[in-house]
């Protein structure tokens, strides 16, 4: 955290307070930058990863043996949806609203298993590759580390008095993996490749290749479903084909194959190039009979790559990796850790410790993790981002629409990562035409609604296998409602007309639309969800029925007043459809309004009727306040205080993806110390998955900052660093609030480079909880208030302008 001090110091943008900072930074050598160990990872929560966006490793950093699980962002299960899977299903939904209106729950219940269509599909490990070395005695001196600001992994060793040194990087710019080995003794470099994989596969080889050539399962059963006959499907003639090469470029020594490897004798330095390909085509493009051409490709990428030097692509590939990543600086002041390796940092910072640059480093974990899995169009980074090294991986590490996939991309706006936004804006293209099928054929309504899972295959419809779901989750359908958000929020952070007009605009009111037709009126005239659920929780009727399905749930009717509102905003700011708008409006004011329950909490059904877990992982009904933006301790207060009670009564242990919206709801509350309680809890050490005897306490944080929600879910690494930014900077078209829920701990800081609504970059410094300097950049131009307590500044910018101050 030094270059950015040195940088500002050059700008004469530093008060005082801040050559305190830099002077104590000087003296701490713990990173806020990088994660480091002192021996060789055992377990893949341990392991550190790279991504170029598309092509995923995560590096054990053995000695003898080297081993690196290989992913592909394109390479999941399955080939293209049939979104027409259920014709008639919607001919169902008067008996399940007849029966709500009987207030017969348990019927309704069994009427909806009726409404499910097919599971999704699974995302897929590509292989796992070994550099096998020789040596004859044990290691000194270990240590491996990744350094977040170079997307850079290195390991170093000695081995009999000789060092030997390995860099790894994935170069976006050459789409391939590559490897730099060295040793400092001539000659004494020695080591094979080999490679394995759970998919099918063929492996060739020449003096210096290795050729991987395989096919990905057409079908494969969600981990949950247990123990199922025949659960992983192959077929030669269907699937997703890859092709995966590894090549090994020599300075000396002698290169030599087998028919399974290929290895450097005697050599001194060498690059290994890895390239990787798949047959996917897009979501509609059957993969085995349409499918790219992955063999021609991956040799491109492979003659491309090794026709550079190392030094060469790393210089490329640290310019593509830090114009993005080198956009936003924190320092949250003082710190005075020890430098531990990571695992050991975690473990002291669960003791109630203080390390700063921890903190600081789990917030730049999460943009570096989001710029490494999030660059493949129309592809977002899924529940594990792009690194999974299971053939049924937890949740088919696929894309879970009732918070996770969303999670995903809470960060991207406001901690300047706008561009890794577009796989995720590009797969709502996508999921819309099956969505429209899906609205059509299961729920009788115009418009594109999308479910509980989504898949590469951008599959819309409700899951379950045709009727063995679980109600409460498998049955849930404002996954579409949820994803249009998305559309707004780019919108209001770019200003770019262009895609509001041409992209977003159609979308957002397809959207509505299908919301506005599912929408029916109560016994009392104003406008509900039949059927609707709350994901994954169920209430208990005042008779003791344990029930999932209800008309007018609270997280339906907020995910729908939100839609409402962006499609009104947007269709008012591009001047059209006024009728349509008009019509949203009407139906607006008629939905049931939000309702206070006799416990003061915000009711999660239509009735105040008790959770049957009181304390459960989600807390979609509070989605007004959090991700939405129309419940506020402003200008809600009524309805603030309703969600604070909530919050209070589901308490703060949960896990890890349920933690990072937990501290976002609480900074949203303008609560910045109960926020930062729940982000130290939420970087709480959890031991690798081969190493813990259970699940039963909740998330953390494992060795490698992987987040553990558990197992390994990458959103809340994601949910939490986009909560510290709601901690230092919340906005709105019309206003900024600057530092508005600041914990006290970090009373002295800074922080440069966050984005706010209305295209507007910001730099603040502060000091006893106090902005002391601003500095604010518009790209675009506009007008905006800063906003720090009862203080206030109007300021109106130029294109490309840029202020500073003293407040």
């Amino acid at each position: 955290m030094i270059k950015p001090f040195i940088s500002l110091l050059k700008k004469a943008f530093v008060l005082p307070i801040l050559f305190t900072l830099v002077s104590a930074n000087l003296l701490s050598s713990q990173s806020s930058n990088a994660l480091w160990f002192d021996r060789p990872a055992e377990h893949f929560e341990e392991t550190l990863v790279l991504g170029n966006g598309k092509a995923g490793a995560s590096i054990f950093g053995g000695v003898a043996t080297d081993s690196i699980y290989l992913n592909d962002a394109t390479l999941w299960s399955g080939e293209p949806v049939d979104p027409n899977m259920s014709p008639e299903a919607y001919k169902n939904v008067p008996e399940i609203r007849e029966a709500l209106k009987n207030e017969n729950y348990k019927l309704a219940d069994s009427l909806q298993t009726k409404l499910q269509g097919s599971f999704s599909q699974s995302y897929m490990p590509l292989g796992t590759v070994y550099l096998n070395f020789e040596h004859k005695n044990q290691p000194t001196s270990y240590h491996r580390q990744l350094e977040l600001e170079k997307a850079l992994s290195t390991v170093t060793y000695n081995v009999d008095g000789i060092t030997f040194t390995r860099e790894y990087l994935i170069s976006h710019d050459e789409q391939a993996m590559v490897i730099r080995l060295k040793s400092s003794k001539k000659g004494a470099l020695n080591f094979n490749i080999g490679f394995n994989s759970l998919l099918k596969y063929e492996v060739t080889s020449n003096e210096s290749t290795l050729e991987v050539s395989g096919y990905a399962p057409y079908h494969v059963e969600p981990s949950y479903r247990g123990k199922i006959p025949n659960p992983v499907q192959f077929d030669s003639n269907k699937g997703t084909r890859f092709t995966s090469l590894f090549k090994i470029q020599n300075t000396d020594g002698e290169l030599e194959s087998t028919d399974k490897s290929v290895a450097l004798k005697n050599g001194t330095e060498a690059v290994v190039y890895i390239s990787m390909a798949t047959s996917f085509n897009g979501f509609d493009k059957n993969p085995a009979t349409e499918g790219a051409d992955h063999k021609t490709i991956a040799a491109s990428q492979l003659s491309k790559a090794s026709s550079k030097s190392f030094e060469s692509i790393l210089e490329n590939h640290l310019k593509d990796h830090q114009k993005y990543f080198n956009r936003v600086h924190l320092d949250l002041g003082e710190t005075t850790a020890k430098d531990l390796p990571t695992d050991e940092r975690l473990k002291r910072y669960a003791k109630g410790e203080e390390d700063k640059n921890l903190e600081v480093l789990y917030f730049q974990y999460g943009r570096y993790l989001l710029i490494s899995s999030s660059r493949t169009p129309n592809v977002p980074a899924n529940l594990q981002g792009i690194w999974n090294p299971y053939i049924r991986p937890p949740w088919s590490s696929n894309y879970t629409l009732n918070i996770n996939a969303e999670e995903n991309y809470w960060l991207a706006e406001n901690a300047n990562l706008s561009e890794m936004h577009q796989p995720m804006l590009g797969f709502i293209e996508n999921i819309a035409k099956t969505g429209k099928v899906t609205a059509k054929t299961f729920y009788g309504a115009g418009g594109w609604a999308a479910c509980h899972n989504s898949d590469i295959w951008a599959m819309s419809n409700p899951v379950g296998d045709f009727g063995e779901g679980g109600i409460n989750w498998a049955n849930w359908n404002m996954g579409g409602t949820w994803l249009s958000s998305h559309l707004w929020e780019h919108y209001t952070f770019s200003q770019d007309l262009d895609f509001l007009q041409d992209k977003a605009y159609p979308l957002l009111k397809g959207a509505a639309e299908f919301c506005l037709e599912w929408l029916v009126e109560d016994k009392n005239g104003n406008l509900v969800t039949s059927p609707g659920t709350s994901p994954e929780n169920k209430f208990i009727t005042p008779d003791g029925y344990q029930g999932a399905t209800l008309y007018g749930s609270t997280s339906d009717l907020a995910m729908i007043k939100e839609c409402f509102q962006q499609t009104i905003a947007a269709s008012e700011t591009l001047k059209t459809d006024v009728e349509f708008r008009t019509r949203l409006k009407k139906a607006l004011a008629k939905l049931y309004p939000y309702q206070v329950g006799k416990k003061g909490n915000l009711q999660e059904w239509y009735h105040d009727w008790e959770d049957l877990d009181p304390k459960h992982r989600h807390q979609s009904h509070l989605y007004g306040l959090y991700p939405g933006h129309h419940i506020s301790p402003e200008k809600t207060p009524e309805l603030a205080d309703a969600t604070r009670t909530t919050l209070n009564i589901k308490g703060d242990e949960t896990t890890g993806w349920s933690k990072g919206w937990r501290i976002n709801l609480w900074a949203r509350l303008l609560d910045g110390n109960r926020a930062y309680k729940q982000y130290r809890e939420l970087l709480r050490y959890v031991a690798p998955d081969g190493v813990r005897a259970s699940y039963e306490k909740g998330g953390g944080t494992y060795p490698n900052l992987f987040d553990a929600h558990p197992p390994f879910q990458i959103d809340g690494n994601f949910g939490g660093a986009a909560a510290v930014v709601e901690m230092l900077v919340q906005s709105s078209m019309q206003e900024i609030q600057l530092l508005p829920a600041l914990p006290d701990v970090w009373a002295n800081g800074f922080v440069e480079g966050l984005k706010a609504r209305g295209n507007f970059e910001i730099a603040i410094t502060w000091s006893n909880k106090v902005p002391t300097k601003v500095k604010i950049h518009s790209a675009t131009g506009g007008a905006t208030v800063l906003k720090h307590g009862s203080k206030q500044k109007e300021v109106t910018l130029k294109p490309n302008e840029t202020v500073e101050f003293d407040w």
